[in-house]
């Protein structure tokens, strides 16, 4: 008895017997991770808040930019005229308020870098030492930070009121004869809403450089103690040096915070009697009874271009510094 064995070559097994259909191979590297449902929620998602920064945001300063050029009222778009620099021409020459405005703007940057900013970083190297009840030191400075700046300017009217408040009550000044109008002093009422924005500003300077200062090496003050260096030495020679980068966005933030300030000023007194700010010639121009959109919004570019030329600086360090990275 014989048997016939056939061999089969690789070729002839691949093929698959008649009358059945062939299997798809699917390959690897292309399957589909996500699914319909998932892309349209994707796509949502990032959609809404990129759609709502453009309208809110880039519309909004291109649109102030043009008009900056224009004159409007407000009433119809068929009321906008061309004219050119001509707000930009009054602006500088013919309008009292916006030279004091721009240098009540230069004050509060000053003030703030040279009050706040080192009180901040005096509390950051304290809290940094892990006392007892740091967290909640931590929590007592920040809070004024956490609270909305229009709470915290109704808090420190109630503090300067000339009759029933803090200030005057403590140090006799709140008899008749005898008053001190904080807020209604042209002479004083800057000053008094320093004093709130700093109370404020302390608290952000200090969890900014408390961040910088987690971030620092310990081995550095290890070999700073080893070389005999006593705690001032240390922080002056080998701390502050490497807080730069901290340094650099500290100054960023507080000129921002400069010329952004509005809401202190809006609850004290609307920004009249010595307490002028670029926000608040805007803010009375655009939507204050004139109604003139056109001049205000020259003034909003003024304060555009003075911001840009502090942003764009730290822009390029940074992505200068990311790119050696």
């Amino acid at each position: 008895m014989t048997t016939d064995i056939t061999e089969k070559s690789p070729e002839a097994a691949a093929v698959p017997p008649p009358g059945t259909a062939p299997v798809k191979r699917v390959p690897h590297g292309h399957k589909r991770l996500l699914t319909r449902r998932d892309r349209i929620t994707l796509a949502f998602m990032a959609g809404v808040p990129t759609v709502l920064h453009v309208a809110l945001v880039w519309v909004t300063a291109l649109a102030s930019i043009a008009l900056a050029f224009t004159s409007w009222d407000g009433i119809g778009f068929d009321s906008i005229t061309w004219v050119g620099l001509d707000n930009f021409r009054q602006l500088f020459t013919d309008n009292p308020q916006f030279w004091p405005a721009l240098e009540h703007n230069v004050v509060w940057f000053v003030v703030l870098i040279l009050i706040p900013t080192p009180l901040g970083l005096f509390l950051a190297v304290q809290l940094d030492k892990n006392i007892r009840f740091s967290r909640v030191y931590q929590t007592a400075f920040f809070l004024p930070v956490v609270v909305s700046l229009a709470v915290t300017g109704f808090v420190w009217q109630l503090v300067y009121n000339p009759d029933t408040g803090l200030i005057n009550s403590l140090i006799g000044a709140n008899k008749p004869g005898h008053y001190i109008d904080w807020i209604g002093d042209p002479k004083l009422n800057l000053w008094a809403v320093l004093i709130a924005a700093s109370w404020r500003h302390t608290g952000y300077m200090m969890i900014l450089y408390l961040a910088g200062l987690k971030g620092v090496d310990p081995s550095l003050r290890e070999a700073s103690a080893l070389d005999g260096a006593n705690e001032w030495q240390t922080f002056k020679n080998v701390i502050f040096p490497t807080l730069r980068p901290t340094n650099t966005v500290v100054l960023v933030v507080t000129i921002i915070e400069a010329l952004r300030a509005f809401d202190l000023v809006f609850v004290f007194n609307k920004g009249a009697q010595g307490t002028e700010l670029l926000s608040i010639l805007i803010t009375n121009n655009i939507i204050g009874e004139s109604s003139r959109i056109g001049y205000g919004s020259a003034i909003a570019v003024v304060l555009l271009v003075i911001s840009l030329v502090v942003i764009i600086p730290y822009l390029i360090a940074t992505f200068r510094k990311e790119r050696r990275a």
